[in-house]
Parts: structure tokens; C-alpha cells; sequence
């Protein structure tokens, strides 16, 4: 019989859960949380004030603090040095874990931050991590290959493209990710529309997208925060203002409705995403999507299957590849989708990750 665990889950700094701050992260946890209640484990969740979990994480303990939220090191130039802002939330996050870390058998950390990898190795409660962007700075290189020269098992990735990024003297832990899939309704027919979803920042490739759509003559649904106002002025200069459609940032029950009606997604990163969280929400619906073969979402497209992989930064690849979304069967995405990517099979996952670190 596996043994049950008591589990402090650390939230990201960025934001608070719910607010969509946290980008990909917030959905993570709030999957891994329900998968592991599922599962029998006892989960406590630390995230700044404001946050919300959702109803299938109700089993689970929610704790918050108040302070300043810290800024996301992909916003960073890979050579800045650690910043902290006055009364910041992250040291209050991780100083509150740390009086409380009795209370439990592992802290499970979901900031990208340099703090909690260093603290690591110097507490009692065994902390791990999972890492959820790619290489963006040299400082937190340095951190995660610190922490793996010290004990590797504490950090897991979501896809190998990810993990590539960083100098590990192991094979990396992938536990991948995974969805509550009833909260996304197959929708077997589609309006002539495409969709893109993301934090609207340049590293996001928004822009491609918009190119693309507009030479097709098709109208691209964008859902997600403006977070740089001078590159949103900048698309919409790009194109016919008929082409997109601004939606902003939805919850996911609202968001996977409207979502299910396009006749694909197109995903256009410019940097190494580490999954691709939007990409398999789209698969979960039907949607197949049209993405650029750049880190993690690159392995999450079987073309033919439930999408098409294109070049990265070629535009015309993409519009040819929407040509090509006919062909695809979008019973066939959602089944690919419900094989991989449920909460149940990532919670296996971190169960496996867990036992590993702890054995």
C-alpha cells in the first residue's frame, strides 16, 4: 500500500491563484492538488492573499499572506541579478512554510525562484520542486544545478525540451501535467474562427498569429492578459482591425465554451515554453492545434493526430497547417487528450516523483 502523505504546496509569488497572474502555473496546481486529494493525500496550500481554489480542490487546506508580488525572472535580462521587493511576498511565503514545515512530509515548490532552491538542502522537511519554465537566467541556472549536483530526485520537469535547457548530471524527472477533464466539454463542431490564449508579451509570438490570420481572411479570438501595453498597440497596427477579437482573461469553465468553438489554435511561443497548458486545455475540447516546434509544446502534437507541428517563426507554415485542420478528427483529439493528460495519471506521477525523493 502506498503511504499517504501530508503535503504543503507552496504557490507562486507571481500572483495570486485565480487572478491569472501565475500564468500556467496557477492551472498546475490547482490540477495537481485535485489529482492528490483524489489519491487519498492530506494537501495544504500556501499561496499569496486573494487567492481562490477551486471547487474539485476543496479538499484541500488554504492558507495565504499579504506582500508585494515578486516579478517573473522571464521578464529579466538572463544576466540581472535576485531582486526581493520591500515586504515581498516571497520570503513570507517560504518563512511561514518553514514554521510550519513540522507539520508535514514534503513541501512541494512551484515558484521559479532562487530562494526555495537554495534553502533546499538546509531544512528538515524535504522540499521539492517542480520547475516550470525553461533557462531564462544565469542565476537560476546556477540554482537548479546546485540543487541537482546535491540531490537531483528533489526536481522534476515537465517535458524534455525543458529539462534540456539546464546542465543536469542526471536524467531528468518529467512528470509532464495534467487537466480535471470534465471541466472541458467536447465540442464536435466548430465556428470559422481560430484561437490563440496566453499572457499577451512579446515572448508569447502573438503577433505571428495575427499574421497569419489575417492572410487567411479568418478571424483570431485572443484570450489572456495584456500584460505590455505598448506591444498590444503594436499588433493592432499589424492588421486589419477586423482580425482580432480581444477576449481577456477568462476562468477556465468560461474560457474552455468559448474555446471549443474554434476550428483550431494556433500556439506561436518565441521563447522555450516548458509545456504548454493551452494547448492540451484546446486538445481537451477538440480543438486541434497548429503549433511552432519549440520546446514543450512541440511534444505535445502527434500531426495528424491531434494537430499539426510547424516550423518555428515560419508564418506560412502556419497557414498552410490550418489548411490542413480538416483532416483532422476532433473525436479523436479529445480521446488522444483523455489518455495522456488526466489528473489522475499526473497525480501517479508526483506519487512516483515523491517516493523516489523520499526512498
Amino acid at each position: 500500500m502506498l503511504p499517504i502523505y501530508r503535503i504543503l504546496v507552496v504557490s507562486t509569488p507571481i500572483g495570486a491563484i485565480g487572478s491569472g497572474k501565475g500564468g500556467g502555473v496557477e492551472l498546475t496546481l490547482t490540477s495537481l492538488v485535485a489529482g492528490l486529494i483524489l489519491r487519498g493525500h492530506k494537501l495544504t496550500v500556501l499561496a499569496p492573499a486573494g487567492s481562490t481554489l477551486p471547487v474539485d480542490c476543496k479538499g484541500a487546506h488554504l492558507e495565504t499572506c499579504y506582500g508585494i508580488n515578486q516579478d517573473s525572472w522571464q521578464h529579466n535580462h538572463s544576466l540581472d541579478s535576485i531582486t526581493i521587493p520591500n515586504n515581498g511576498i516571497l520570503p513570507r511565503l517560504w518563512s511561514r512554510a518553514l514554521q510550519e514545515q513540522e507539520r508535514f512530509d514534503l513541501i512541494l515548490n512551484l515558484a521559479y525562484d532562487w530562494l526555495p532552491l537554495w534553502i533546499t538542502p538546509h531544512v528538515t522537511v524535504p522540499i521539492f520542486h517542480l520547475i516550470s519554465m525553461g533557462s531564462v537566467s544565469s542565476v537560476m541556472d546556477q540554482a537548479i544545478l546546485h540543487l541537482a549536483s546535491w540531490d537531483q530526485r528533489r526536481l522534476a520537469f515537465h517535458t524534455k525540451a525543458q529539462a534540456s535547457d539546464f546542465e543536469l548530471p542526471e536524467v531528468p524527472i518529467i512528470v509532464s501535467n495534467g487537466f480535471n477533464l470534465k471541466k472541458y466539454d467536447f465540442s464536435p463542431d466548430s465556428d470559422n474562427v481560430l484561437g490563440w490564449v496566453g499572457r499577451i508579451a512579446p515572448e508569447k509570438g502573438l503577433e505571428d498569429a495575427v499574421l497569419a490570420s489575417a492572410q487567411l481572411g479568418m478571424e483570431l479570438k485572443v484570450w489572456g492578459l495584456k500584460e505590455d501595453a505598448s506591444y498590444v498597440a503594436q499588433i493592432e497596427n499589424l492588421i486589419p482591425s477586423a482580425t482580432i477579437n480581444w477576449q481577456g482573461f477568462l476562468p477556465t469553465v468560461e474560457l474552455q465554451k468559448k474555446l471549443g468553438r474554434c476550428h483550431g489554435l494556433l500556439t506561436t511561443s518565441k521563447w522555450n515554453e516548458a509545456f504548454g497548458n493551452v494547448v492540451i486545455e484546446a486538445m481537451a475540447c477538440g480543438v486541434p492545434a497548429v503549433v511552432y516546434h519549440r520546446g514543450g509544446p512541440g511534444e505535445l502534437v502527434e500531426p495528424g493526430i491531434n494537430g499539426w507541428l510547424v516550423p518555428p517563426d515560419d508564418i506560412t507554415g502556419l497557414i498552410d497547417a490550418v489548411s490542413r485542420i480538416r483532416d483532422i478528427n476532433r473525436f479523436q483529439t479529445r480521446s488522444w487528450t483523455e489518455n495522456n493528460f488526466s489528473i489522475s495519471n499526473f497525480a501517479l506521477r508526483l506519487e512516483e516523483w515523491f517516493n523516489l525523493g523520499l526512498n
